[in-house]
């Protein structure tokens, strides 16, 4: 998993948790975009330092985009 600045992390539910959780990349500490990464959750707002689990996957990010939904696919912007 390499990832961008910018991009999107998708964490899915755990088995005993009820949703999963967004976040953005918001900084790397290896110039190939390797883990771990620097994530702003979308949740709470809080940056954590992460290394994604086996099950989280990388949406790309759109420039001007909106953040991914919770199946991973981009959300409408709200209008």
């Amino acid at each position: 998993m390499n990832a961008r600045i910018g991009d999107w992390l998708i964490v899915p539910p755990g088995p005993h948790e009820s949703h999963g959780r967004r976040g953005q990349i918001v900084g790397l500490l290896h110039p190939d975009g390797s883990p771990p990464y620097r994530v702003r959750w979308l949740d709470d707002d809080h940056e954590s330092l992460v290394f994604p689990p086996p099950d989280a996957h990388l949406e790309r990010h759109a420039p001007g985009g909106d953040p991914p939904g919770p199946d991973g696919r981009n959300r409408p912007a709200l209008t």
